[in-house]
């Protein structure tokens, strides 16, 4: 079963402002993003640490759907050292906070997915997502036409975080 995505002709003003960064085969995707030269407006970094970061995913299910990732290429959590477990957990705590103040949602779902088997969509570099959730935000397009529908797009997504952030 694949999940199609509606056309939407107005995302194209976020896509042509998102940094379009071809990682070298093999390379990580995170990675490479930060290591290109562009500001973290355009890498969606909502926040950087000492040692991880905060950012907008790319390919959202939902708005305001958040990565939590160590800047370091790790895999796991048992990979982590005290500073990034540290900073990450607290780095969480901090984003849940972010988006309950940017969205006002009824839940959040918090969670990693180690490995492909467990879904990761780049297995080799760890990050926690976060992503608010409503009553009823589940609709017949996603159960029945295997279809997303944002209601927003990732440059207003990126305001409000970044907004409720700086507050």
């Amino acid at each position: 079963m694949t999940l199609e995505r509606i056309w939407a002709g107005w995302r194209s003003a976020y896509v042509s402002g998102v940094a379009q960064v071809e990682p070298v085969p093999g390379e990580c995707p995170f990675c490479a993003l930060f290591n290109a030269d562009v500001p973290d407006r355009e890498r969606l970094v909502v926040h950087r640490g000492d040692t991880c970061v905060a950012m907008l995913n790319l390919y959202p299910y939902g708005s305001g759907h958040l990565l939590v990732m160590p800047t370091r290429h790790i895999a796991g959590l048992d990979e982590l050292n005290d500073e990034e477990r540290g900073e990450l957990f607290n780095l969480v705590v901090d984003a849940s906070r972010v988006l309950q103040k940017a969205y006002g949602p009824d839940g959040m779902n918090v969670g990693a997915n180690l490995g492909r088997a467990a879904g990761a969509g780049v297995p080799g570099h760890l990050h926690m997502h976060l992503l608010p959730r409503w009553s009823g935000d589940s609709n017949f397009m996603t159960a029945i036409a295997e279809t997303r529908v944002l209601p927003e797009d990732l440059a207003t997504s990126y305001a409000k975080i970044a907004g409720a952030w700086a507050q």
